[in-house]
């Protein structure tokens, strides 16, 4: 029995099939609209063969490693086959380890719970939050943003040579930011951490969506991402690297999978021996369908091959950007450059437009989502702003009623399943606003910006 959809590679000049594409959504100025999603950064939609497969299997679900049944033998298969996929498609090592997680966050809280006594942490403050926030345990040192690519290598290897005692180390840096866009110099970074003694893990939620991610070349002691930014459904995600540190750390939980054996002890409680491998950090029965659709994925995006892929994000970046190039009251952020490679990731501000209602006015006037607000990287939108980076604020919320002004930005991002006519019509709807104006009135509710029905 396969549970496999697969099917020939489609167009490379066309966007993948995703889920989605045929819904419509209402307008307040009346009729209805095919969606334009365009908050890719946030959550791609799924591929169709992913969720073509998913299908497939859903059927034949049954509990991994723990049953002698046919199913629950399949579901075992299918788990452990898609664990060599994500090995495979990230050009892991000999040695390395895949443990299936929740999310990029996810997999970057169990590696701060596995870093050794004594472990320092190098961040840029640049960093979403799912990579600057989880290293409570350690001594952090958090980096200025840096205004170039040389300018970030030079900055870590000034940061780790005024190290002292010379423990362990480790620098966590994301490969494509999800405010600008902006690809990082990841090799390079990689090479100054090792020279210093240091590890370094990539944050790869942006980029392996976009680009191929290699362990090996890239020589990065461990990579985390997303399913869900990967066009596979919410709830899965991946830690794959080196093997040591997370062998030698306590489970990230403690419970069945985890444990190899559990015995009473003489003082009333109990004994337990861990397991050493991949077992050791994914306690309770695993998200065997997660684990399958980010796999799917995987193999998805290596069947259309990512020089296409890439090519065309680049022909949508270029679009948006050339079609509002003589707006000026646009102002796209940026921390190496407008010219520096990118992601189809692009968050700007609009002269004399509050962002949360610039982007209500997309929704409801245009059906288009995108993203306002601070993108879960607060520190890095309020440099780039020009506010203190320091500041208090919260995702998303406006801070200021329509028509002020805000430290919040909008943002922008599409991928393997946006068609031309999206970013098209984006492109319309950012001059027709800023030249003409909303056609509705909006109010503040709740912390958001909403159009106003009460009339």
């Amino acid at each position: 029995m396969s549970v496999s959809t697969a099917a020939a590679a489609p167009s490379l000049r066309a966007p993948l099939p995703v889920l989605g594409q045929d819904v419509t959504v209402p307008l307040v100025t009346g009729g209805e609209v095919a969606y334009a999603a365009l908050d890719y950064a946030a959550s791609a939609p799924a591929l169709q063969r992913v969720w073509d497969d998913v299908a497939a299997y859903a059927p034949y679900y049954g509990s991994v490693h723990r049953g002698a049944g046919y199913l629950s033998q399949l579901s075992t298969d299918l788990f452990e086959s898609a664990r060599r996929t994500v090995a495979e498609f990230l050009d892991c090592r000999a040695g390395d380890q895949v443990v299936f997680t929740r999310s990029t966050t996810d997999s970057l809280n169990l590696l701060a719970a596995a870093l050794p006594d004594g472990c320092e942490v190098f961040v840029f403050e640049t960093e979403h939050h799912a990579s600057l926030l989880p290293w409570r345990n350690a001594r952090v040192t958090c980096l200025d943003a840096p205004r170039s690519p040389r300018q970030a290598v030079e900055n870590l290897e000034r940061a780790l040579a005024d190290r002292t005692p010379h423990g362990p180390a480790l620098v966590c840096v994301t490969g494509a930011s999800n405010v600008t866009g902006e690809l990082w110099p990841v090799r390079e970074l990689a090479a100054a951490a090792h020279a210093h003694g240091a590890r370094i893990v990539l944050d790869a939620a942006q980029l392996a969506p976009h680009h191929p991610v290699s362990v090996r070349d890239l020589d990065v002691d461990w990579v985390a991402f997303s399913g869900h930014k990967l066009y596979a459904p919410f709830g899965s995600g991946v830690l794959a690297g080196r093997a040591d540190w997370l062998r030698e750390a306590e489970p990230y939980l403690a419970g069945g999978g985890a444990s190899r054996t559990v015995t009473r002890s003489a003082d009333g409680g109990v004994d337990v021996e861990w397991h050493e491998g991949v077992a050791r950090h994914e306690a309770g029965s695993p998200n065997v369908i997660g684990a399958h659709s980010i796999a799917s994925a995987c193999k998805a995006l290596t069947e259309a091959g990512f020089d296409a892929l890439v090519a065309r994000e680049e022909e949508l970046i270029r679009a948006v950007r050339e079609g509002l190039a003589d707006v000026s009251e646009v102002r796209f952020l940026s921390l190496f450059g407008d010219d520096a490679p990118r992601v189809g990731v692009l968050s700007f501000v609009v002269e004399g437009w509050n962002s949360s209602h610039f982007a209500a006015a997309l929704s409801a006037e245009y059906g288009i989502g995108v993203r306002d607000g601070l993108f879960c990287a607060h520190p890095l939108v309020r440099t780039l702003l020009g506010g203190d980076p320091g500041a208090q604020g919260e995702c998303g919320a406006p801070e200021a009623a329509p028509g002020e002004r805000s430290f919040n930005a909008v943002r922008v991002s599409f991928g393997a399943g946006t068609p031309d006519e999206h970013v098209e019509r984006f492109v319309r709807a950012v001059r027709e606003l800023v030249r003409d104006g909303a056609r509705w009135t909006y109010r503040t509710v709740d912390g958001r910006c909403v159009p106003d029905t009460s009339a």
